[in-house]
């Protein structure tokens, strides 16, 4: 392991999702373990009050999509980079790896790499080409189906050997202790969901496979954990459909493993997920799944022995699967128990650290 190496972690984006705990966590670990490293980040960000609790050693900065056009802006982080000698820059979003990536590369940083967590091609554009050909140096994939797509909408974008998929991790030490006793039977089964409310999530499937469910049984009630701009949306959709008995929005749940426990099935009805955080925190709550079969999903679920995956957007299958758990307690009770031990196996805190530390060399 080469102990020189000076790490950038690069995120200057606002919000607080995916990609900002992603690297938090990894900088956070690597900082742990004393790994030479420093953060940029987004001054006006909740990632910037994270660094400050953590007292990790960050510069604020503000970047927009069409800074790499502000020579000032490039200017500040070419001196950045050469003050604290940089040899590896880590990216997430597209405004960084333009404006950070070429001041890198202005700067002699050695290696420039570009984490990307979402599984949607990437656009084959006359400036990504140019970034993806002459700035990146490798790629990070949060899984094998966002590595797939990157090369999609164009097979000569970037070498297939330079993408390293590197699962995102969860603290499994650090999880609170399961019930004594995992549920397995009710009058009432409850079926859980936690997305953001928007577009990609899927939540308008999601009230078709409630009426769907309503035509077999009323002893459901899924709850909604999560918040966001189609809210009074789906709330319509809940009222059209008369489901204001079976299906309640609870609004954003801080404790995503209280939320977990309180429920019998988990669904995912999103439309595609770099990387399924979500299905993962279920898993190690013990918790049946039943999600599309695209994107990342396959790599969490395993069809028939944690979960169940179906053909995307074939409501009717869904609901099946659905009935199908609610009606075998045993059947949840076994799906819970193997997507325990392939979650806590494969995504934990430690082996993502781990990965990332051999792909850096650090």
């Amino acid at each position: 392991m080469n102990n020189d190496t000076k790490i950038c972690f690069f995120n200057s984006v606002k919000s607080w999702g995916g990609g900002e705990k992603w690297h938090f966590d990894m900088a956070s670990m690597l900082f742990s373990e004393e790994v030479n490293l420093f953060f940029i980040a987004n001054k006006k960000s909740a990632l910037a009050e994270k660094l400050k609790s953590a007292s990790i050693p960050f510069y604020k900065v503000l970047i927009g999509n069409l800074s790499f056009l502000n020579i000032f802006k490039l200017y500040r982080l070419f001196r950045i980079f050469k003050k604290e000698k940089t040899d590896t820059l880590i990216m997430n979003a597209s405004a960084d790896i333009k404006a950070a990536g070429i001041a890198a590369k202005m700067a002699g940083v050695r290696r420039i790499i570009y984490r990307r967590g979402s599984a949607i091609p990437i656009r084959n554009t006359f400036l990504n080409r140019f970034i993806f050909k002459h700035i990146l140096t490798d790629v990070i994939a949060n899984s094998e189906a966002t590595k797939k797509t990157i090369n999609q909408n164009n097979p000569f974008l970037f070498p297939h050997a330079q993408i390293k998929v590197i699962y995102n991790g969860l603290h499994t030490d650090l999880l609170p202790p399961l019930p004594d006793k995992v549920r397995t039977s009710s009058n009432e089964i409850i079926i859980g969901n936690a997305a953001r409310l928007a577009p990609q999530k899927g939540h308008e499937l999601l009230i078709e496979i409630a009426v769907e469910l309503k035509k077999t049984t009323s002893a459901f009630k899924i709850l909604l954990a999560g918040d966001g701009p189609l809210r009074e949306q789906t709330e319509k959709l809940i009222r059209q459909n008369n489901l204001q008995e079976n299906v309640v929005l609870l609004g954003f749940k801080s404790n995503i493993y209280n939320f977990m426990d309180s429920i019998d099935i988990f669904v995912l009805t999103s439309k595609w997920e770099g990387f399924g955080f979500v299905l993962a925190e279920a898993m190690l709550r013990k918790k049946p799944i039943v999600a599309w079969n695209l994107s990342s999903n396959p790599e969490l679920v395993k069809h028939g022995k944690n979960g169940f995956l179906t053909e995307p957007y074939d409501i009717k299958d869904f609901s099946n699967y659905i009935i199908d758990l609610i009606r075998n307690p045993q059947k949840r009770s076994d799906f819970g128990e193997y997507g325990y031990e392939y979650a806590s196996q494969n995504f934990s805190i430690n082996n993502a650290t781990k990965s990332l530390r051999e792909f850096l060399n650090v």
